[in-house]
């Protein structure tokens, strides 16, 4: 709260006004002084007033005047901090709209009937919006009030008397929306409640004063201006029916809120504000004296709120909770968001209240709406002490420097990068070296060549296909600008890798002819230099990466900043955001799987990147990305579960239990995912509504929906294989397990493990899968079902190359899995401790400790395995399907697994 040097009567000339015209106002405002309105406050007030005989338009501006001098005495006094001042004359503001409009739509319905909807047959209802600072709730005392008037849809009035004139549902809105500007904004003797700017309505001031929807909806797709979405952002309803208001929502939401990163919105924005700031400096020129705007001014409030909105037109339509048409919540929401740092934020907030409480004292002189500091010597004084400061020197400085920190933060997002980038060559100027689509095979060559490029000839005719290509060549002028300067900007950089300069420049073409229609991504690209670089070190990098990017393009927001992009994952901060994200989307299922897809993308692309950089191990990747589809699985488990209408209870006991890769936590970057369904539920409905679930959960995961899938679903493993049930009651498991079950499937079992829904049925699965693995088995024949499987998975995977493939030739990757299975199907009887699930590696050291193989042996071979993973893992992040190398990389590790295959499945073993 800011405590002023002056009393309310002597800073102000309107308080002293208002106070001296009435001896009674003195009592009355000491009355109300230590009182924080509400909307019952002036509900009460109001009464009284029209109770003593006052027609309602003269009680409504007494009440006006009365709260606005209340809010300048409690302001002054340091009674009232910002908060208080901007609601009380927003709820202001909405009291008084809703009370004329009450009031007036009776009139007209007493004179000319009832409008009913044309399609719906339902009484009609005039929807006023608030727009700007009022939309917000952010309202200036001293504010005009900028409204749309819309209504449902078009139709008739219903008469009820001969005495009533029938309008249409247009004349009829229409006509009252000019008696509700009257009400609030004609100066009488009281003055005003609202001056009434319509000037946001679609086509402005030659427009309809009052739309319907449908004329809204068909305004806003066909001439919606970029600017327009910049101020439907904070339009907020005031009045009209909850339905009609959803569904106006419904039509507006599209327009603002772009589905994708909308990156476009900063040149948008900053176009918009440089013609503010060309406005105002006219008329600074014109009027010396009106110089110092707090409001338009350089680092002044509208920069503060463009920049809280350029993140919710960027973002908005990904991110619900950047939807809020306050600037100071949604400031505080970027903190949250990782989008500003909190001292940013703060900064902001500081100088935002210190804009707005000047902006306040400036009005609170004579109740003008003005943002100008005056030039008046003694009136600046007032202003300044109103500030709590002794001289207008003291002022001036800590606004200069409140204006420095939103100026800077300002030029921070919306200074034109395109201006500032480095050049290619200290010695070249861009006129010199930049090429374009114009230029032909040996002006491309040319430039190629002195950048250093090898196999310049390839590159050039690479460069050139993309230059000539139809898409290309059917695009805006703007955004082929834009694709041209991210080449030019790109070739230098790619020049100044040691190597793979051809295929990353290969790659960066695809991934732009990918993008080159999605002016947002050439914008972000545009906006932020470094990302470009970013991009480039990646396809660089890995070629599967290259192509992830190309698929999925919007993860380009991903790579923005450092703090998330190499942030360790918060797995429990994860979970909740995909809950919240899913609950928002409540209801829409395409909404939802997109929203999964989404959340997967990023978080993945997010590993990927710190893999790439070399912090993570294959290891400690495979564990994140195993955390990461567990997750995913729970999740879309209880989505899917909330679109079953016909469920008899509110939590399945229904349960996910993982095999393979997922099971041992040694995920990849595209595997899928190896799943089994249990549940043990007696409701007589339940083998219906489960099998239902798990079909619907392989659809959400599967589906090619506008983000891509999810996880590809493997359910062969499940009792039975392909004949099998979908779906398996517990018991029916556990017996199948016992008595049915193949070895290779009690094989599989050893990798699986408990993934998400029921914890109860999970733990039951934990304890029927230790006492599957513990049973006894007789060593000869566990040996030959086990060799007999392997050679079948090895006949089914030939490998006619010279090179040697690490997971399926002998002495690979699958050998020593093999191995380990059988050690834990012989020995878990006797050494409990071998049914957990800790991966093969720790698998086999156990097995040495424990004497069951060769120790020395078994941690060669556990190293041979980890070798051959980050082996694969490397071949995969280049874009083979196939890991093969070869035979000399690897010649000493498979003659390790071969050893010890011959150990422990030729010879046998002994404990």
């Amino acid at each position: 709260m800011t405590q002023s040097y002056l009393t309310s009567n002597i800073a102000s000339r309107f308080y002293a006004r208002w106070l001296n015209a009435d001896p009674a106002r003195a009592g009355m405002a000491a009355e109300l002084a230590e009182l924080s309105m509400t909307p019952v406050d002036f509900a009460r007030l109001l009464q009284k007033e029209t109770e003593a005989g006052m027609p309602l338009q003269r009680a409504m501006r007494r009440l006006r005047n009365l709260v606005v001098c209340h809010l300048i005495d409690r302001d002054l006094r340091g009674n009232a901090d910002l908060d208080e001042v901007l609601r009380t004359i927003s709820e202001f503001a909405d009291f008084a709209v809703q009370t004329h409009l009450a009031a007036l739509n009776a009139e007209m319905i007493e004179a000319h009937g009832t409008p009913i909807g044309n399609e719906s047959g339902e009484p009609q209802e005039l929807i006023v919006l608030g727009m700007g600072k009022l939309g917000g709730h952010e309202l200036n005392v001293s504010s005009d009030i900028d409204l749309i008037f819309v209504y449902p849809e078009n139709g008739d009035t219903q008469t009820t008397s001969p005495e009533q004139r029938p309008l249409s549902n247009h004349e009829f809105f229409v006509r009252l929306g000019k008696k509700l500007i009257a009400a609030l904004s004609e100066i009488t003797e009281d003055g005003f409640t609202f001056r009434v700017d319509m000037a946001l309505r679609p086509n402005g001031a030659s427009g309809p004063l009052a739309a319907s929807f449908g004329m809204v909806e068909e305004y806003l797709i066909v001439q919606g201006r970029e600017w327009e979405r910049y101020a439907w952002v904070k339009a907020r309803a005031m009045t009209g029916r909850p339905s009609d208001i959803a569904i106006l929502e419904q039509i507006v939401r599209p327009f603002v809120y772009r589905r994708y990163l909308d990156f476009g919105a900063i040149e948008a924005l900053r176009n918009m504000h440089a013609q503010i700031r060309a406005e105002v400096q006219r008329q600074e020129a014109r009027h010396p004296g009106r110089t110092n705007n707090v409001k338009l001014g350089r680092g002044g409030i509208r920069e503060v709120e463009f920049l809280a909105q350029v993140f919710q037109l960027i973002r908005g339509g990904r991110d619900v909770s950047l939807r809020d048409r306050s600037t100071r919540k949604t400031l505080a929401t970027l903190v949250e968001k990782n989008l500003l740092t909190a001292d940013e934020v703060s900064q902001l907030l500081e100088a935002y209240t210190f804009l707005r409480n000047l902006e306040h004292r400036l009005q609170y002189l004579d109740d003008a709406q003005t943002h100008t500091l005056p030039a008046n010597p003694d009136d600046r004084l007032t202003i300044a002490k109103m500030m709590g400061f002794t001289d207008v020197e003291a002022m001036l400085e800590e606004l200069d420097a409140h204006r420095a920190v939103v100026a800077a933060q300002f030029d921070a997002m919306f200074s034109d990068k395109r201006n500032g980038q480095a050049q290619p060559a200290a010695a070249e100027s861009p006129a010199q070296t930049a090429l374009s689509h114009d230029d032909g095979h040996e002006a491309i060559e040319a430039r190629l060549s002195s950048l250093g490029f090898d196999d310049v000839p390839a590159a050039a005719q690479r460069l050139l296909a993309t230059w000539q290509s139809p898409k290309l060549a059917s695009l805006p002028d703007a955004s082929r600008g834009k694709l041209q300067a991210l080449v030019n900007a790109a070739l230098p950089q790619i020049a100044e890798l040691t190597d793979a300069r051809k295929a990353t420049l290969g790659r960066l073409l695809d991934f732009f002819e990918a993008i080159a229609r999605r002016a947002a991504y050439l914008a972000l690209l545009t906006e932020y230099p470094h990302t470009l670089g970013r991009v480039i070190r990646t396809m660089s990098a890995s070629d599967w990466a290259a192509k992830y990017l190309t698929r999925h393009p919007i993860l380009l927001d991903e790579l923005l900043e450092d703090r998330t992009l190499n942030a360790a994952p918060d797995w429990t901060a994860f979970a909740g955001e995909v809950q919240r994200q899913l609950d928002a989307a409540n209801g829409d299922t395409e909404h939802q799987m997109n929203v999964l897809r989404d959340l997967h993308h990023a978080q993945l692309f997010r590993l990927l990147a710190q893999d790439l950089e070399g912090t993570l191990t294959v290891e400690r990747l495979a564990d994140h990305l195993s955390a990461l589809a567990d997750i995913l699985v729970d999740a879309t488990i209880r989505a899917v579960w909330q679109t079953i209408h016909s469920r008899h209870r509110e939590t399945p006991k229904f349960a996910v239990v993982a095999y393979g890769k997922l099971g041992g936590k040694e995920l990849g970057y595209a595997s899928d995912l190896d799943v089994i369904f249990l549940y043990d539920d007696e409701d007589q409905e339940a083998p219906g509504l489960y099998a239902k679930l798990a079909q619907r959960f392989i659809t959400w995961m599967t589906s090619h929906t506008p983000a891509g899938i999810l996880f590809d679903i493997d359910i062969a493993l499940r009792p039975d294989g392909a004949s099998g049930l979908l779906v398996s009651r517990l018991a029916a498991f556990e017996k199948y397990q016992a008595t049915s079950a193949w070895v290779w499937e009690h094989q599989a079992l050893t990798r699986a493990r408990f993934c998400a829904g029921d914890a109860a049925i999970g733990a039951r699965f934990e304890a029927i899968r230790e006492s599957v693995l513990r049973q006894t088995r007789e060593e000869g024949t566990l040996r030959t079902e086990v060799c007999a499987m392997r050679k079948k998975m090895h006949d089914a995977h030939p490998n006619r190359s010279t090179q040697f493939d690490l997971k399926h030739d002998t002495g690979g990757m699958i050998d020593i899995e093999f191995i380990v299975q059988y050690l834990v199907l012989l020995h878990a009887s006797r050494f409990p401790q071998l049914t957990a699930d800790i991966g093969n590696i720790a698998l086999l050291k156990l097995c040495g400790d424990l004497g069951l193989i060769d120790a020395p042996l078994a941690n060669a071979v556990a190293d041979a395995y980890r070798m051959f993973r980050k082996l694969q893992h490397q071949i995969r992040l280049q874009g083979s399907d196939r890991a093969r190398v070869d035979m000399e990389r690897v010649a000493t590790q498979v003659e390790q697994v071969k050893a010890l295959w011959t150990a422990t499945l030729v010879e046998g073993v002994t404990g």
